[in-house]
């Protein structure tokens, strides 16, 4: 039996996490979390609805406005108030782009009175360090992409975010490098506002039966690959 419109399930895609989202040239949302959403969407019967975020922060806030139903982000202990995760997809790492001639090697230098980090408001990483810096500021930009090319313009003495983006920031700009090192790994869930509960174990069994298949791991590393 077809999908109907009453069976459609809208999924909160986060396109500050270039790792795991981004948009296609024809202005569509592509990427890892993108194609779950629609493996998902599939298995329930259902047609997927895509509501994209420019960052995180926002998609935590409309947990509680019927705005979403299902969306991919970083587990984190403050998010959980409002939101019931699955166990992780996938992992990824948290770490510094500073300028290549800087004394910076290890991201244990990070938490200096006179540093200040650039960090995408409400991200993953900018509650991990609110908690765990006691010196450094942190300055938050509305996004990771612009916290980043803040950085790049001249504003902070690091850009904290995922690995990945990092890293192509230094190669497509000279005079900047990424810390061998990482400040914290960073489990991605899926997730659903917390009163929730049916949706979320419908959720959490088929991520257990694709993580136990291998199909996720297949559509992580297809994806990866061509980053």
């Amino acid at each position: 039996m077809p999908a109907t419109a009453d069976s459609e399930i809208r999924f909160a895609i986060n396109l500050g996490n270039a790792v795991l989202a981004k948009t296609l040239p024809d202005g569509a949302p592509g990427g890892i979390t993108v194609e779950i959403a629609q493996k998902i969407a599939t298995a329930l019967g259902s047609v997927a609805r895509f509501v994209t975020y420019p960052a995180a922060g926002k998609v935590v806030d409309d947990a509680q406005s019927d705005r979403w139903d299902i969306a991919f982000l970083a587990v984190d202990p403050k998010r959980e108030e409002v939101l019931r995760f699955t166990q992780p997809y996938i992992t990824i790492q948290g770490t510094l782009l500073v300028k290549a001639n800087s004394a910076w090697q290890s991201v244990a230098q990070m938490d200096r009175p006179e540093i200040a980090i650039n960090v995408g408001k409400g991200a993953a990483y900018d509650l991990h360090l609110t908690r765990q810096l006691q010196h450094a500021s942190l300055n938050r930009l509305a996004s990771s992409q612009e916290a980043i090319d803040a950085f790049l313009r001249g504003e902070g003495d690091m850009a904290a975010g995922i690995r990945q983006p990092l890293e192509r920031a230094a190669r497509e700009h000279a005079g900047y490098r990424v810390l061998p090192d990482n400040f914290g790994a960073i489990n991605q869930a899926i997730c659903v506002p917390r009163q929730h509960q049916t949706r979320y174990e419908q959720i959490a069994q088929l991520l257990t039966q694709w993580q136990q298949d291998g199909s996720i791991q297949h559509i992580i590393d297809r994806h990866l690959a061509d980053a």
